[in-house]
């Protein structure tokens, strides 16, 4: 049963997009090379679930992410014949040229919003990105492509502590007049808290009305749904999140993985939220990527199972005594 409530929270939206980035997200700082066809079962399989919506890999250099030298077979191999929209990271020319050979649905360019983060991600300063991204949206228009923009350490950087919320409007309007207004809010090292979150959702609300905000959450100290819950209350509608938890920065000390899946598909459910996602087929993606990986991920649904999953009384031994 994938839905326990007919009744949706006061202040609630009605029905939201998720957004599936362990492909890529939780993916890329394994060490270990997961094999291609096990990378397109899995995206596949969440297609399958009902994700609509996947940031699937990224075109960047194998040498910087080994992880991702496979990203074009990867986007090969994958069922298009659902409709879901295949989204890949690029971050140079270079990269949005491969992108468009491979045929992505849409790019998606990242840069920080603290300028240390940005040298420690990417090897440069924030205005040098920016400037980059020009080429790739030249590039992108010319295939009739889409580009959205990621804002890294929206909510807070390792190295600086807090971002100003004016940082993070200054790239949003910057993004605003390259033409990008699918943009992202990543909370790169699980420094979000629920007022942060109502704060840069009205600050952005206020100042560029016109962009279309996604949520990306890690869940670093425990409160990415929480975090979740009170977007929701702002109004937002698209929440990234990585199946069975997968991921974490590999260049911010102590980044662990992004809010899991299933967990926010299961919550979303509870309050009465429409996902379009299969909770009980995500949970078998979940458990099968589990097995890949060869090790325990930090998804809790996918352990548990969803509230009214009930079990036989022979389940569990009887009290003695």
């Amino acid at each position: 049963m994938n839905s326990t409530t007919n009744h949706r929270l006061e202040g609630f939206p009605e029905a939201v997009s998720i957004v599936e980035v362990g492909p890529r997200d939780g993916l890329q700082s394994e060490p270990v090379f997961v094999p291609t066809d096990k990378k397109i079962a899995l995206v596949n399989g969440l297609i399958d679930a009902g994700i609509r919506h996947l940031e699937v890999t990224s075109f960047v250099s194998p040498r910087a992410v080994p992880q991702m030298r496979d990203a074009a077979e990867v986007l090969a191999g994958v069922d298009r014949s659902q409709g879901a929209v295949l989204t890949a990271l690029v971050p140079n020319a270079t990269g949005a040229e491969r992108a468009a050979e491979a045929s992505v649905d849409a790019m998606v360019v990242f840069m920080s919003a603290s300028e240390s983060h940005n040298l420690k991600n990417v090897n440069r300063p924030r205005e040098q990105s920016l400037k980059g991204f020009a080429d790739i949206v030249r590039i992108a228009g010319e295939a009739n492509i889409p580009v959205f923009g990621a804002i890294a350490t929206a909510f807070g950087c390792p190295f600086e502590g807090n971002v100003p919320v004016g940082a993070i409007v200054d790239v949003a309007r910057a993004y605003r007049d390259m033409g990008i207004t699918m943009l992202s809010l990543g909370d790169t090292t699980g420094m979000a808290t629920p007022p942060l979150v109502q704060e840069r959702c009205r600050a952005l609300a206020r100042a560029v009305p016109e962009a279309d905000i996604a949520l990306h959450f890690h869940n670093t100290r425990g409160v990415g749904l929480a975090c979740v819950y009170a977007g929701l209350l702002e109004g937002i509608t698209r929440y990234e999140a990585s199946v069975g938890g997968l991921g974490g920065c590999p260049f911010a000390p102590k980044a662990t993985g992004n809010v899991c899946t299933e967990d926010l598909v299961y919550m979303l459910n509870e309050c009465g939220v429409k996902t379009g996602v299969d909770l009980n087929r995500l949970i078998g993606v979940s458990r099968d990527i589990e097995t890949v990986m060869g090790r325990i991920l930090s998804g809790q649904v996918m352990k548990a199972g969803p509230r009214l999953e009930t079990y036989g009384m022979d389940a569990v031994a009887t009290a003695n005594g």
